[in-house]
C-alpha cells in the first residue's frame, strides 16, 4: 500500500517558535477558561493548543507542516517525526482532533467531563513539545 501524501508547507525552522508561541497563548486561554467553567472556549483553545503545537514540532523536527483540509494528516505527520515518543504523541493529537467537529461545529455545548478531559490531553501534547523544543 502505498503511503498517503499529505499536503505540507516548507517552513523555516526558526519559524517553531511563532508556532509555539500561538501554542502556548492558547494554552494559558484555555487554563483560564476552564478554571471559569467555559467549557466551549477552553475545549476550542485546547483544539487550537494541539494543532499550534503540532505545527511547532513538526517545523522544529522537519521543516514542514500540514496545510490539509484534513486535520487527521497533522497527526501522521507528527508520528513520522524522528523522535522516540512521536507514535504515541501522535494519539494524543488524534483523540483531540476527533473531537474538532463536536467542539466547533454541533449544536450542543460541551459538558464538563469532556472539556476537562480534552483540556488534559491538550495539555500532555502541549508539554511534550515545549520539551522537545527546549
Amino acid at each position: 500500500m502505498v503511503p498517503k501524501e499529505i499536503k505540507t508547507k516548507s517552513e523555516d525552522r526558526s519559524a517553531a517558535k511563532d508556532y509555539l508561541k500561538k501554542a502556548m497563548d492558547n494554552y494559558q486561554q484555555m487554563l483560564s477558561a476552564i478554571q471559569s467553567n467555559n467549557f466551549n472556549a477552553a475545549s476550542t483553545l485546547a483544539l487550537q493548543c494541539a494543532i499550534s503545537s503540532a505545527d511547532a514540532i513538526c517545523v522544529f523536527e522537519k521543516g514542514l507542516r500540514s496545510i490539509s483540509q484534513d486535520h487527521f494528516d497533522a497527526c501522521d505527520l507528527v508520528n513520522s517525526l524522528p523522535i522516540e515518543e512521536a507514535k504515541e504523541r501522535s494519539k494524543l493529537l488524534r483523540k483531540i482532533i476527533a473531537k474538532k467537529n463536536l467542539i466547533q461545529y454541533e449544536r450542543r455545548n460541551i459538558y464538563q467531563a469532556e472539556a476537562q478531559e480534552i483540556v488534559k490531553i491538550a495539555t500532555r501534547f502541549y508539554q511534550w513539545v515545549k520539551d522537545c523544543l527546549q
